[in-house]
């Protein structure tokens, strides 16, 4: 998966060695397609592109057209696929996607971006038909059209917070980082956080388990806990608690996590509070290797975040007619 902070890097690195770059954007999807609006591809004069909307099936069209898009320094909407005018060019799928092709996009525009993005804030793009680009800040716009401008919202990266010990950690968060999550590790064995870290992990040393947490968890930051010893969960899991990450996950049976329950209300925890804590962790009914524990983690992460994102664009109840007006005081 690629990060939103790599397509804005290649084009402005792209912009700094004096190449010319268009940003190609899916705006509209017409039955079935393998990407969904807001997705981006970034192409080069010289052909250079990074990013795909199609899993390769029209990249060289779509690098083709934009090359010409920077030729004549126009923006425009072309469809592939389904009604389209290429007939010769069809998406395996059968269906279709309009791309809205926006040359020379602002450096100023992509670097303010790209800053935001890094900085872990919302954001979303806004693409006119006449070519202008401008940012968004607004924390829950939805990618769609508003009065002729179509609104491409990123949210930040998914970053998975893990704490424990052992074959589990170490395994998701290899799977983790090679699926473009940021990743950091705590944990009190130096050796397992010294690993994560020459991987590309944030790491911290965890000498009790009441001291600090050693990283920031926002509502993009899943938590997991991988704890054997189950003891040293439940400072951690008191301190968690009171950050407002999107999901809390921990190791166990069933009948761990229920005398981890009353643990925590012994403590005082609420039982709201408590409710945020999924236990067992995972999707895959009692994984007994460290491979498959980290494959069903994972993946009832990511679900839960698609899940949670959506439910944030829902609120928003963005316009969809392209002839809707346009709120100004968003832009």
């Amino acid at each position: 998966m690629h990060d939103f902070s790599d397509l804005l890097r290649f084009l402005l690195d792209a912009a700094a060695r004096g190449e010319r770059t268009a940003l190609v954007t899916v705006t509209d999807v017409i039955g079935s397609s393998p990407r969904a609006p807001g997705t981006h591809v970034a192409v080069t004069e010289t052909g250079g592109r990074f990013g795909s909307v199609s899993g390769g099936c029209i990249e060289a069209a779509v690098a083709a057209e934009a090359i010409r898009s920077i030729e004549r320094g126009r923006a425009e909407v072309i469809r592939f696929g389904r009604g389209s005018r290429f007939i010769d060019i069809r998406l395996p799928c059968g269906g279709g996607m309009d791309l809205l092709f926006t040359p020379l996009p602002s450096k100023e525009v992509l670097a303010e971006a790209l800053r935001r993005h890094e900085e872990r804030r919302a954001l979303a793009l806004a693409l006119d038909h006449d070519g202008t680009i401008a940012l968004v800040g607004q924390d829950e716009i939805a990618t769609g059209w508003r009065g002729g401008v179509f609104f491409a919202a990123h949210a930040p990266q998914l970053k998975l917070c893990i704490f424990g010990r052992g074959a589990e950690v170490e395994w998701l968060a290899r799977l983790a980082l090679v699926s473009g999550a940021g990743v950091n590790v705590g944990s009190p064995d130096r050796s397992l956080v010294e690993a994560a870290c020459s991987a590309g992990a944030e790491g911290c040393h965890l000498k009790t388990s009441a001291g600090d947490l050693g990283f920031s968890i926002d509502p993009q930051t899943a938590v997991i806990l991988l704890f054997h010893d189950h003891d040293w969960e439940l400072d951690l899991l008191e301190q968690v608690l009171r950050h407002p990450a999107f999901f809390i996950g921990a190791m166990g049976s069933r009948r761990t996590h229920a005398a981890r329950v009353e643990e925590l209300r012994a403590r005082g925890v609420d039982d709201a509070a408590i409710d945020r804590i999924v236990g067992p962790v995972g999707l895959i009914p009692s994984a007994r290797d460290p491979q498959t524990l980290a494959l069903s983690v994972l993946a009832q992460v990511v679900a839960c975040y698609g899940a949670s994102r959506s439910r944030g664009r829902a609120r928003d109840e963005p316009a969809t007619d392209q002839n809707a007006p346009l709120d100004a005081a968003n832009i």
